[in-house]
Formats: structure tokens, C-alpha cells, sequence
């Protein structure tokens, strides 16, 4: 399992802003006599803004990276971070502007929507096709067709020209073609979103026992960081076209979504931005953990907060709401208040609550805090909201030695009381 199956070496990928146009031939010899001439592009249009082609844009940057036979590896990173051009490379889409490129196997790829289908081919006749792409003989096909068809959801339209399929039969189609045609190596580029809720779960489901049981190595790219997590044990983050971490997903994930900031047992909230709904009737100053200075709680203590809070007008049955989500973002539950009564214009308060984390299970957990007041109809008008407000950190009790190590991409966050035999 220790074998070498993708290695990346200091790979960059250049690009020149402009050098290719995407107009007519004639349009494009009028732009290159203006620009002998030194004139204003003539097929510009008004207000548009002229781009310099001699402009040049590293897409990557020197990424280097090895990936092991079995592994399951994520790529995140923000849009425009070199995510699909990195896996364009490894594909052979295009080349490397520098740097080197080894596969160990074939590559079954899915980048898009119907990638490598033909439109005027049948499902099935697409099928033979990229067997064919990646060497296989008919015979290793036909071996493979049943399990392919069945595990496509198409079998009434498989011999349909695949240009008359929607979306996500065209997704679903492509899927099973790539996860079942002999391939030492498998990569996904967010096309799983097209496909139904079903559909998304049998994928990661089978891209899953591709690498634990039949040993194949997967690349994911995705923004759904609960699939990379309940998918991949490495994950790399890509930033401006540069390696930015390669490890533990979790870790990966907290720096991508931005929460792996230093946690702080008080937390300035005043300058911070709030969303459009908030009234502006209440500002939130700031939050504290008077007893829990790094913010760390063995399960089953209550965290004790303080909110402290200025209301810029008189109010009357001031509530409290916390939401907790785990570092992914994936949430947990919500907690609310009973009212904390009225209160003057200018009245600074602090207000001091207890929190009971005796049902999280071990791991990071960030609160998004809002004051409310509910009207008659029982809705909520929202005083004041701030996401990600703070952040603390559950531990097990260690007394508990039935606590096994907690992984959340299979368990969740949430660790029930002990069943109780009756």
C-alpha cells in the first residue's frame, strides 16, 4: 500500500492574458494591426476593459505533492486557487509550463458533466468508447457493462443518444463509467452536486471502498467539505495556485474555512461585521470565558459566558440565541434563552449564561451569537447576529475509558447518553 502512484514535482502552470482570442479571423487581424499601430483596439467594445496581453498569470505556482497507492486525497481552496488546472495536468488535459508529472496507472477522470461522452453516441456505445480510452479490450468491457448500467440508474435509456440525456443522467452515466472501468487512479472535479441526494451518497460510498478495499488511488475536488470529510484521510489546500497544507482533514478544512485563528477566552465583537437583518437596535461588545481561559471544556462541565451588550434604544423581552456548528460548518443545534427582560436606552449590560456540554462529542465547536425579540406571531426580529463569534474546544473526561478516539466524519458530534439495559 506503500506504493508510489502520482508525484508532482515542482510543477507551475503559466498563463498569457489575451494571447489567444475567441473571435473571428478577421477580428483578430484588426486587433494585431491596431497594435502594430499603436492604436485602440477597433473590436473593443464600449466600457469594456482593455486587457493587456502581455499580461502573464501563474495558475500554479511550484506545487509538489506525492500520493500513495489507497489514498484518498482532497483538494480544497477558494475558487481560482488552481484546483481544476492541477488536475487538468495530471489528466494530460494540457502540459506544465515546468516542473514533471508521474503517474503509476491509468486515470479514469471526471472533471465535468459528460466528460469524454460523445452526443450522438448511446450510453452504451460511450461506455465502450472510454473503455477503450484507457486500453481496456471489449471482453474486459462487456464483463464490466452490467454493473455499470445498474449502478447508473439509466438502464432505460442506455442505448439513447447520451445528447438527450439531462444533467444528471449525463452525471450519473459518467460516474459509474469511471468508477468501474480498470483504473489505478481516479479523479473528481465537483460534479457529484449535480446528481441527487441518493445518487451523491452510493458515489462517495463507492469511491470510498475504491481506495480502502480494491486499493485505488482518488483525487476529490470539492466545496462540500462534509463529502471530503466522510471521503478522504489527506487533504491538500490549494491557495493563489500554491500549496498552502497537506495533512489531517480537519486541519485542512478549519484553514480553508478560515476558523483556525488562535481561540481567545475574550473577544472583542464590536468592530466586527453583521449581517443585513440585524436591526442595529443592540450591539454586542464583546464575549468572554471567565473560567476557561483556553477555551477548553471537558465534556459534561458548563461552560460559563458572559455577553456584554449595549441596547441603543429602550427594548422590552430581550432573548438570547446560540447556534453551535462544528469546524466544517455542518451544524449541531441551537440553544435560546428565556427573556432577559427590559431595558433603557444606552444600557450597557453584561449578561452571564450557562452552557451544558455534557452531549458533544470531542472536538472544535464556534457559536454564531444573536440577540432577538419575538413578536406576536412568534417570529424572530433579530437585534443583533455575529457568525462565528468564538470558538471553544470539547475534551473527554479522562475517567471515560469507554470514549473511543472520536472521528466525526462517521459519528457526528453529538455523543448520546449510555444505553440502559431494561
Amino acid at each position: 500500500m506503500d506504493e508510489l502512484m502520482i508525484k508532482i514535482e515542482n510543477v507551475t502552470k503559466e498563463y498569457r492574458l489575451g494571447a489567444i482570442g475567441g473571435t473571428t479571423l478577421r477580428d483578430e487581424l484588426q486587433r494585431a494591426r491596431a497594435k502594430w499601430k499603436k492604436q485602440e483596439d477597433p473590436t473593443q467594445k464600449i466600457g469594456q476593459k482593455q486587457l493587456n496581453i502581455d499580461e502573464r498569470f501563474m495558475a500554479l505556482n511550484g506545487v509538489s505533492f506525492e500520493v500513495k497507492k489507497g489514498e484518498a486525497v482532497g483538494i480544497i481552496g477558494h475558487n481560482g486557487a488552481g484546483k481544476s488546472t492541477l488536475l487538468k495536468l495530471i489528466t494530460r488535459i494540457t502540459a506544465p509550463t515546468s516542473g514533471d508529472i508521474y503517474l503509476n496507472g491509468r486515470v479514469a477522470s471526471m472533471l465535468e458533466v459528460g466528460t469524454g461522452f460523445h452526443g450522438e453516441l448511446t450510453g452504451r456505445e460511450n461506455i465502450y468508447m472510454n473503455g477503450a480510452i484507457l486500453g481496456m479490450t471489449k471482453k474486459e468491457i462487456d464483463a464490466k457493462m452490467e454493473d455499470i448500467i445498474e449502478f447508473s440508474e439509466v438502464r432505460q435509456f442506455i442505448d439513447t443518444p447520451v445528447k438527450r440525456y439531462s444533467s444528471g443522467m449525463y452525471v450519473k452515466l459518467a460516474f459509474a463509467v469511471a468508477a468501474h472501468l480498470d483504473s489505478e487512479i481516479m479523479i473528481m472535479d465537483e460534479v457529484l452536486a449535480v446528481g441527487d441526494m441518493a445518487f451523491q451518497t452510493k458515489c462517495l460510498a463507492k469511491m470510498r471502498a475504491a481506495a480502502t478495499e480494491e486499493g485505488r488511488t482518488v483525487l476529490y475536488v470539492s466545496h462540500n467539505m462534509n463529502t471530503i470529510r466522510q471521503l478522504c484521510d489527506r487533504c491538500i489546500v490549494l491557495d493563489h495556485g500554491e500549496v498552502v497544507f497537506d495533512g489531517d482533514v480537519d486541519k485542512a478544512i478549519g484553514l480553508y474555512l478560515g476558523n483556525d485563528e488562535e481561540i481567545s477566552a475574550y473577544t472583542e465583537l464590536s468592530e466586527r461585521k453583521r449581517p443585513e437583518n440585524s436591526t442595529n437596535k443592540v450591539l454586542i461588545e464583546r464575549i468572554a470565558f471567565p473560567k476557561n481561559e483556553n477555551c477548553i471544556v471537558t465534556r459534561g462541565e458548563k461552560l460559563e459566558f458572559w455577553i456584554t451588550w449595549l441596547a441603543r434604544e429602550t427594548l422590552k423581552d430581550v432573548r438570547y440565541r446560540m447556534i453551535i456548528r462544528y469546524t466544517d460548518d455542518s451544524p449541531v443545534g441551537l440553544v435560546q434563552s428565556d427573556t432577559l427582560g427590559d431595558y433603557d436606552e444606552n444600557e450597557e449590560t453584561t449578561t452571564k449564561m450557562l452552557f451544558d456540554t455534557s452531549m458533544l462529542a470531542d472536538g472544535k465547536y464556534y457559536f454564531s451569537i444573536a440577540l432577538f425579540q419575538s413578536d406576536e406571531a412568534g417570529n424572530s426580529l433579530i437585534l443583533d447576529h455575529i457568525t462565528r463569534a468564538c470558538t471553544m474546544e470539547v475534551m473527554s473526561p479522562v475517567w471515560d475509558k469507554k470514549m473511543l478516539n472520536w472521528e466525526h466524519r462517521y459519528w457526528g458530534s453529538i455523543r448520546f447518553p449510555d444505553l440502559e439495559s431494561i
